[in-house]
């Protein structure tokens, strides 16, 4: 296994559209082992093939349980639901968009050794598998949002959020109180 250079969203290989996965060989078991290797190190909860300057349909995702998921000419075939949440990316560090995403997705997707495969996702693992599915067709997450935030704008942003939050949950109790 080895560490491999995330790119940045600059370089035009994020931008291209990757080719199937044809061959279940030792080349596919190396790349998904290096993608692991690299999404670990980097501490993201997705990584795709183009990232790293491949162009073959393969992500990794992490699911709730925090394994690594390995996704080989994956495909989404259902979408339900929608939420709206910041997302950021490895390719694009640092910085931070407010992003549409289903709140439940299904994905068919082949193992390293070809076999088909169903996995589902809710909330967060839903949204990383449209991420990371989006970037084999050249999609960075950048192209669904209007404007980036920094970390340090991001965590003013949350900071309100969830004070308004709390306002909210305050002048509801006060409600039920005073019924």
């Amino acid at each position: 296994m080895a560490l491999r250079s995330i790119l940045t969203d600059k370089d035009p290989s994020l931008h291209k559209t990757c080719r199937p996965v044809t061959k279940f060989d030792q080349r596919l078991h190396d790349l998904l082992d290096d993608l692991k290797e690299t999404l670990a190190e980097a501490g993201g909860a997705g990584l795709a093939a183009p990232q790293v300057g491949i162009l073959r349909r393969v992500a990794i995702v992490v699911d709730g349980q925090e394994q690594m998921l390995e996704l080989v000419n994956p495909e989404i075939l259902q979408e339900d639901g929608e939420q709206d949440g910041f997302e950021g990316c490895l390719s694009v560090p640092d910085r931070w968009g407010k992003v549409k995403r289903p709140q439940h997705v299904v994905v068919r997707a082949q193992d390293r050794n070809g076999a088909f495969f169903q996995v589902e996702g809710e909330e967060l693992v839903a949204r990383c598998f449209c991420h990371e599915l989006e970037h084999l067709d050249g999609i960075v997450f950048t192209d669904h949002t209007d404007q980036l935030y920094t970390s340090e704008e991001l965590d003013e942003i949350l900071a309100g959020e969830e004070e308004e939050a709390q306002g909210s949950r305050r002048r509801r109790r006060k409600e039920r109180r005073g019924r």
